[in-house]
């Protein structure tokens, strides 16, 4: 793609950066093929090539953010099965993420829209917040559907529709604090214990540690550790996401100059992508670029670990099927996608592959809240492809997958690290009957 940036614009690292990527887009619409919302909506604009043309404007003419712009950036899931899909190595990921922070700073949007944003940012990626604001929409969950006969609150039922009817107790195995290994230490790991899973799913983080120290694995839970920052890096807020970004290296460096660690352990893969990235975030911060490329270099998702250590294989067969679906952040974003299924098959399990296992769930962070009826559809036509391989479990990787499918699917959801913790030797999980 031919560019016209100026000199000036060009000695800002982020425009260059964007510049560079948008160089490589050939206009050949092979990403238009796996776009969950092109595929949804049909509009050449909510495809990544038609984002991109947008984008490109944007910045060439260093103008604010448009209305039309706003409309359709908002509107992608950043699933990024585009740029698994891309033959030019075109990296979205990074276009995207600089268009949203470009939209931040120069777009003023609609109050409503604003104050959602605003409550979200403040209440999610704070756990004591949002069990409290859990606790209040368990309230409020009954008068939901009143909520739907005035489109401006569309958000604010879809958050009811979605909060949990029971909220779990927090378990002790999870608290900070340094978990020992059983039998002959192998390694030692930090686990990044979340800001949404660790209230909505604690049973994730137990079976995380649970399995990891049975297998020789000391597991460092660090105190000051706080959400990795994917929330409102994807609602374009630089410098909250950084905050965050900055707060989570200091812990890890302290545990990787003290004891070291030989990985830090992600088992929800939209963090997973995230930090993975944070060399790329903070890379020209200073003094905490080199920490945060250390930290991206050392970061694994739980079954890319577990892959590593290479657990035995099982004879004994479960009853149950399982059908993996794999999250956008775990098969686009990190490039992760049989290890999870060769886990679960070792592990004695028969595993299904769900047609059009490439699409998005609908979930992506806080898009289901922020445009509901997007995300419906798209849970829809996964649900509808679940059923068609008739299992009795679904596994995956993300938190707010889980969340999302188990929000309209009557069978148990569940992380595939409490699949594999069962299998070894842990307690069987509550979800399953």
């Amino acid at each position: 793609m031919q560019t016209n940036f100026t000199i000036q614009q060009l000695s800002d690292p982020a425009i260059a950066h964007s510049e560079a990527i948008l160089r490589k887009c050939v206009h050949c619409g092979f990403c238009t093929a796996t776009c969950p919302t092109y595929q949804t909506l049909g509009d050449e604009l909510d495809s990544p090539r038609g984002r991109i043309y947008l984008i490109k404007d944007m910045l060439e003419n260093n103008r604010a953010a448009s209305e039309k712009t706003v409309k359709h950036i908002d509107r992608c899931l950043s699933c990024l099965s585009c740029m698994t899909t891309c033959p030019s190595g075109v990296h979205y990921m990074h276009l995207v993420d600089h268009a949203r922070v470009h939209i931040e700073k120069t777009c003023k949007r609609p109050i409503l829209d604003r104050v959602y944003r605003d409550l979200l940012a403040f209440i999610l990626p704070h756990p004591k917040r949002f069990r409290v604001a859990l606790y209040l929409a368990g309230i409020a969950k009954p008068f939901g559907k009143l909520l739907s006969v005035i489109p401006a609150l569309e958000p604010m039922q879809a958050m009811l529709r979605l909060a949990p009817e029971k909220i779990p107790g927090a378990t002790k195995i999870t608290r900070p604090g340094t978990k020992q290994a059983t039998g002959e230490k192998r390694a030692r790991v930090a686990v990044v214990s979340g800001c949404a899973q660790s209230v909505l799913d604690p049973d994730i983080n137990s079976a995380t540690i649970q399995l990891l120290t049975r297998f020789g694995v000391e597991v460092v839970v660090p105190e000051i550790e706080t959400c990795c920052g994917s929330l409102v890096h994807h609602m374009g807020r630089e410098k909250q996401s950084h905050q965050f970004a900055i707060q989570n290296i200091n812990a890890w460096m302290k545990e990787i100059d003290g004891e070291g660690l030989d990985a830090i352990i992600i088992s929800a893969s939209g963090c997973g992508t995230t930090i993975k990235d944070y060399g790329h975030m903070l890379r020209n911060s200073g003094d905490y670029a080199k920490a945060a490329a250390t930290v991206s270099n050392l970061t694994r998702d739980i079954t890319e670990f577990l892959y590593a250590l290479e657990l035995p294989k099982i004879q004994k067969k479960h009853e149950e099927t399982i059908a993996y679906h794999s999250a956008c952040s775990m098969q686009h974003g990190q490039k992760i996608t049989d290890i999870p299924k060769t886990l679960l098959r070792r592990a004695g399990f028969v595993v299904n592959e769900i047609p059009e296992g490439h699409l998005c769930c609908g979930s992506a962070g806080i898009y289901n809240i922020l445009q509901a009826k997007i995300a419906d559809k798209l849970k829809a036509r996964k649900i509808s492809n679940i059923n068609l391989v008739k299992p009795d479990i679904v596994a995956t990787g993300n938190i707010g997958c889980i969340t999302q499918i188990a929000s309209d699917l009557d069978l148990p959801v569940m992380h595939t690290v409490e699949l594999l913790n069962w299998a070894y030797g842990g307690e069987k999980p509550s979800k399953i009957k």
